[in-house]
């Protein structure tokens, strides 16, 4: 019998879609989230006062002796792959939710989103390699199978290993892949991957999603000792939490500085979030940034 996570995708969805409507008024505004302005050249148009000046074309501009923006023809619905993570590691939780459980109903809101706005979702679900494909559909049938494989207790399991699925992802992802949501703990990540995923982001316009737990990052204050598992080795150790528990988040502030420089190095957006903490507000304000900033999911050629 199948195995069911504990998710709760309705509830997702409606308080991420709340949040996103707040600044999501027209269509528009999603597509500079995830598309931009096309690719295709059209023609010049004068600049308008609501225009951004990092719009100007200033050699067309100095020709002209006024000032011009460039014209593009829109691109086609958008596909986009999620790439998430299912190891050993996303089935740990101490929170209301497993790591696994929260990056599902994140998933599952976001994917439900960019649904809605005609775009097309596939999916990858790896740990030591590609457990579930799907490339890119827009059907309620497409949404249905995505849900159902995240909620699937049983293809849960393994070792973490993104270098190998990245490598995997450029065989079988071709051009007409437009963006690559990457959604993992990453703990495991290392100076190793770094040259793999700068590779691949030079591909595939690439946003990452760092899911952790509170544990992840700290030790509680609980009096006596308790046995921690390495998930890839299932060593096993005794430690006494108060004793240890500097060393630990020294160690793990060190790995995550050192995750978050390796997505800067690579060009990569990064959101963390920790699961004691509703996705839905820090998601939203994730995409609205890029709004600010300009940079939009587009395909790299």
């Amino acid at each position: 019998m199948e195995r069911k996570l504990n998710l709760d995708i309705a509830g997702a969805v409606s308080e991420f879609e709340a949040y996103m409507r707040e600044f999501l008024v027209k269509k528009i505004i999603y597509k500079i989230i995830f598309r931009g302005k096309g690719l295709e050249f059209d023609s010049y148009r004068e600049f308008y006062p609501d225009d951004d000046a990092k719009d100007i074309d200033w050699k067309a501009s100095t020709k002209a002796n006024k000032l011009l923006v460039k014209q593009y023809v829109e691109e086609r619905d958008l596909n986009i792959m999620f790439v998430i993570d299912i190891s050993d590691n996303m089935l740990f939780g101490s929170t209301e939710k497993l790591k696994c459980e929260y990056t599902a109903e994140l998933s599952a809101a976001l994917a439900q989103v960019i649904m809605n706005y005609g775009d097309k979702i596939g999916f990858v679900l790896f740990s030591d390699e590609a457990i579930k494909t799907l490339m890119p559909k827009r059907s309620k049938k497409q949404f249905d199978i995505f849900v159902d494989d995240l909620s699937n207790a049983s293809l849960y399991g393994g070792v973490s290993e993104i270098s190998k699925t990245l490598d995997f992802l450029l065989e079988y992802l071709d051009d007409s892949i437009n963006a690559v949501i990457l959604i993992s703990d990453f703990i495991r990540l290392g100076k190793d991957d770094s040259k793999a995923l700068t590779f691949f982001s030079n591909r595939f316009e690439t946003i990452a999603i760092m899911v952790k737990d509170p544990l992840d990052k700290t030790l509680p204050d609980i009096k006596g000792e308790v046995i921690i598992e390495d998930p890839a080795t299932k060593k096993q150790l005794i430690i006494d939490p108060k004793v240890v528990k500097k060393v630990y988040e020294k160690n793990t502030l060190e790995q995550e500085n050192l995750v978050k420089k390796i997505f800067i190095d690579a060009d990569i957006d990064l959101l963390s979030l920790t699961t004691d903490k509703s996705f839905a507000p820090y998601l939203a304000q994730f995409l609205k940034e890029r709004i600010e900033k300009r940079k939009f999911i587009v395909p790299k050629k």
